[in-house]
């Protein structure tokens, strides 16, 4: 048994450094956040692909995305097409973090980050995301008991051969 696991081991060492550095690309958290009506709540957006330009929409049923706030660089931002109760900030390449001033009902939606080296602001960003990380989604309902909670959920998968190892060593 002892051989076995060394065999194992050796084996999971050898993929690890075959693999060298594996691009997360975009990722967005908390995955979990319980807040109360009129508080601040924060979503983060980090990207590993040293994009100048980052951005953040929300999709409204019914409705395509809509650019909320966007930034063609450190430390600069500019207001999207639906920029009210939101603030964001651009303290690094990496780091676009998008902030609801006071979480009301008519911020439920579900929100995309993006990442892009061009200016293209529609469309196109989206392919850094379709398909590879999950949106940040918020939820926000009618109270059923005083006081009032909300459920912000976002979900991030960061997509690495060691962040998938990890998983599958928990599991076993």
């Amino acid at each position: 048994v002892p051989t076995m696991s060394l065999c194992l081991l050796g084996c999971v060492v050898f993929c690890l450094l075959q693999a060298g550095a594996v691009h997360a690309g975009v990722t967005q958290d908390p995955r979990f956040q319980v807040m109360r009506t009129g508080q601040r709540a924060t979503l983060n957006c980090t990207q590993d692909l040293d994009h100048g330009y980052m951005c953040w929409y929300r999709q409204d049923p019914g409705l395509g995305l809509r650019l909320i706030h966007y930034s063609a660089g450190t430390p600069y931002t500019q207001k999207g097409d639906v920029p009210d109760g939101y603030s964001v900030s651009r303290p690094s390449t990496e780091n676009f973090p998008l902030t609801l001033k006071s979480a009301n009902r008519s911020q439920t939606s579900v929100y995309f980050c993006a990442s892009s080296y061009s200016t293209a602001l529609h469309g196109h960003l989206l392919s850094v995301q379709k398909d590879r990380r999950a949106p940040c989604s918020l939820e926000l309902g009618e109270p059923l008991q005083a006081p009032s909670t909300w459920s912000l959920a976002a979900h991030r998968h960061t997509g690495s051969i060691a962040s998938s190892f990890r998983s599958w060593l928990a599991q076993t």
